[in-house]
């Protein structure tokens, strides 16, 4: 389904990337952003338009330390259940802050109908590996164990940088950039529309 949005990276090459939903959040995108600039990598982060609103100097870092960053629409609405014209406008008033060109669906629900009219104005990114960061049912020992055997080249990998997942999500991410550094790995930033920047 959905051919046309992006689902995974390169596989030819040594990047992975690290994508982190529902931010900028106070305390837990700081933490990742110091925890990525001590290896160097740089990640995508798809921000919720509120919380660009509520934290605008989070988003201002994440931007400053040269990562990439996209849309997650402003109020986090899944596509299933909010009206078409609702949820473009949502997508649209965080375009508006954003103007990444970028956009990532939450929960990764949206009808073709949203689909269609969101891919006129940008990339439409998804993910090959989900880790289930999010699942407050399992640990980070958990989500490590069952992220790492699918963890390759060109990974486009889903974590959260928000406080219901911040648990799980940094012995993730440490664990995760462990296994980066034994295999020679990099994390980018996907790349940007440059028209909207």
């Amino acid at each position: 389904m959905f051919p046309e949005f992006r689902w995974t990276g390169e596989r030819g090459l040594c990047d992975v990337h690290l994508t982190f939903d529902d931010g900028p959040h106070p305390e837990w995108t700081p933490r990742i952003l110091d925890m990525l600039a001590e290896k160097g990598h740089k990640a995508t982060f798809f921000c919720v338009g509120e919380n660009i609103e509520r934290h605008p100097e989070v988003f201002d870092r994440i931007r400053k330390e040269g990562h990439s960053w996209g849309n997650h629409t402003m109020h986090h609405e899944s596509g299933w259940t909010t009206g078409h014209f609702q949820y473009l406008r949502s997508f649209l008033d965080c375009e508006a802050l954003t103007g990444s060109g970028l956009f990532r669906p939450p929960y990764g629900r949206m009808r073709r109908s949203q689909a269609k009219a969101i891919s006129t104005r940008s990339e439409i990114v998804m993910w090959d590996l989900l880790t289930g960061d999010f699942d407050a049912r399992r640990s980070a020992s958990d989500c490590l164990k069952a992220t790492l055997p699918h963890f390759q080249p060109g990974s486009i990998a889903v974590l959260h940088d928000s406080a219901k997942a911040a648990e799980r999500t940094m012995g993730l991410l440490q664990g995760m950039m462990e296994t980066m550094e034994m295999n020679g790995w990099c994390s980018r930033g996907l790349a940007m529309n440059p028209t909207s920047i």
